[in-house]
């Protein structure tokens, strides 16, 4: 199963969610690799790995063709959890993959003989509905959506979803909204619930769980680690937890299974 964590808003949590999310799959038995496709290389710096340490094997030399994927992953302190990692040169693949008439299909395509390896692959998509992103959503199963709890974060939901149908339409007709996901949600304050009210009235696919908004989360990427490392007790822990398992069952429901 392969999932795209895709907002073109930026800030939303969409590599909290996937760093995060991948940790708590992994402890739950799940072999996990996250493929870090945004040139800001948050995921892989969240999972505890420097530039320096992956210059010259991330996903730009994976998608330019110098290296195979398999060269590139490497494994992170969590058992089970992989990441394919990214640096600031992966901005250049954008202008690359159009020169080349690779545009839609270049992600897609080193990463399906392979994606067998893992039960779940998720794509840790750039703040952008750009060439990255759209690579993403043709190789991806399924699609979360994180969405801030904040009126303006709603502001281009309806642009992303529109994209989702074009790449259906086009070029991936199996992919799937997997779920909308509420992030940064403050249970005392009337905005998050009426925010989260109303996604969930216009969405009815969004998840039971919400992730709150938490310094604990902010804090743990500093660190090179997940929440489940740094803070296992906190909000944020229980809330991926949750999510995980939660996921699980609607992947599972959905596809007779992905272990």
């Amino acid at each position: 199963m392969i999932l795209a964590i895709a907002n073109q808003k930026g800030g939303v949590g969409k590599t909290t969610t996937a760093v995060n999310l991948g940790a708590y799959l992994a402890r739950l038995g799940r072999n996990v690799l996250v493929v870090d496709c945004d040139p800001q290389a948050n995921a892989t710096t969240a999972l505890g790995l420097s530039r320096p340490q992956v210059a010259g094997r991330t996903l730009y030399e994976v998608l330019s063709g110098a290296l195979a994927l398999e060269e590139i992953v490497l494994r992170t302190s969590i058992e089970g959890l992989e990441l394919a990692p990214s640096s600031a040169v992966l901005a250049g693949a954008e202008v690359e993959l159009v020169e080349g008439g690779q545009f839609e299909t270049r992600l897609r395509d080193v990463l399906r003989p392979l994606a067998h390896r893992w039960d779940i692959v998720m794509l840790d998509c750039p703040p952008s509905l750009g060439v990255l992103t759209v690579n993403a959503l043709v190789a991806a199963d399924a699609v979360v959506v994180p969405v801030q709890c904040e009126y303006l974060a709603l502001e281009g939901l309806a642009q992303l979803l529109t994209t989702i149908d074009l790449v259906r339409s086009r070029a991936n007709p199996a992919l799937r909204l997997a779920g909308l996901l509420l992030t940064m949600y403050d249970s005392r304050t009337n905005l998050s619930q009426q925010v989260a009210a109303e996604v969930r009235r216009h969405f009815p696919a969004t998840f039971a769980s919400a992730i709150p908004r938490s310094i604990r989360l902010g804090e743990a990427p500093s660190y090179g680690q997940t929440i489940l490392e740094y803070d296992p007790t906190s909000r944020g822990a229980a809330a991926y937890s949750a999510l995980a398992q939660e996921l699980l069952a609607r992947l599972e429901g959905a596809a007779g299974g992905v272990a």
